[in-house]
């Protein structure tokens, strides 16, 4: 995980666990975590792809979960209570992106694909498996996290976003180079 990224990563796969929380169990809420966390950090390295872009939203900090806590009508927080600390590094974008990725494994495989060349992942190991190619435990720990139709609402705030920089990054791969 890039540690430019650490905070928005941990807060959306906070917010992404609480908002749509795992099958009872310590062992499926260890996976429906491990799964969410694969999301969110595939998504933010697409969302903030180089060091730059990461120091600047940890600057100027990522807008907070208010919105999406009242799309998926979770209870109010108060942002000076225990939870609003950690809310307010949320990424909408990302959690958005990361909801994507969960419910269609083809389009999380292009975009961790997509991730070949990010320098977030320079020099760290990427396995993406839980997320890329689910089994029957990951579909039974986040069944709510996975479903197409629970997650719908914030997969398509930023849905068409994420396909135009899917879209950009596959045209960049296919830009031949010149011979010198």
């Amino acid at each position: 995980m890039s540690l430019d990224l650490s905070s928005v990563i941990a807060a959306t796969t906070q917010w992404l666990i609480r908002a749509y929380p795992a099958a009872d169990g310590a062992m499926n809420a260890a996976l429906a975590e491990a799964q969410a966390r694969q999301a969110v950090t595939v998504a933010a390295w697409l969302r903030y792809p180089t060091t730059t872009d990461a120091a600047l939203v940890t600057m100027a900090g990522p807008g907070g979960s208010y919105r999406l806590d009242w799309l998926v009508d979770a209870e109010p927080y108060e942002i000076r209570g225990p939870d609003g600390v950690w809310r307010t590094w949320v990424d909408e974008v990302v959690a958005s992106w990361a909801a994507a990725l969960l419910t269609c494994s083809t389009l999380a495989a292009e975009a961790v694909a997509a991730l070949a060349d990010c320098e977030h992942a320079a020099g760290s190991p990427r396995e993406f498996r839980r997320l890329t190619e689910p089994d029957a435990h990951d579909w039974q720990a986040a069944p709510l996290m996975r479903h197409p139709d629970l997650m719908a609402c914030v997969v398509d705030l930023h849905r068409p976003q994420l396909l135009e920089r899917l879209r950009l990054l596959r045209s960049d791969d296919q830009t031949p180079t010149s011979a010198a």
